[in-house]
């Protein structure tokens, strides 16, 4: 199973930040299939590549824990049922896809 992750950071409203979420993630062809203020999941849409390299996205937000610094925290996962048995997989390609866009589109800062 190939698995990438990052983690980014942000002084934004959670609102704000999820909307850019939604929108990055949108833009590289992954539908939300379940968000809410803490978790929010998304899946690379079927018809381009065959179904175990299909890229599910989860991403965590934390900003509960972190009232006093207002900080809003995303751990971001990609993965899929793919053997990575080269660096240069597909995962690893929608992997920096969405990282570019999250970076570029919302006000995250990379940690």
């Amino acid at each position: 199973m190939a698995r990438y992750s990052c983690s980014f950071s942000s002084r934004n409203p959670i609102e704000i930040l999820l909307n850019h979420l939604g929108e990055a993630l949108r833009s590289c062809d992954i539908e939300i299939i379940y968000r809410n203020n803490e978790y929010v999941v998304g899946r690379e849409k079927p018809g381009n590549v065959a179904f175990t390299k299909l890229v599910t996205v989860e991403a965590l937000i934390d900003y509960q824990g972190v009232t006093s610094s207002k900080e809003v925290h995303l751990n971001c996962i990609l993965k899929n049922e793919e053997l990575p048995l080269k660096q240069d997989n597909h995962c690893r390609r929608v992997f920096d896809t969405v990282k570019r866009k999250i970076e570029s589109q919302t006000p995250w800062q990379l940690q």
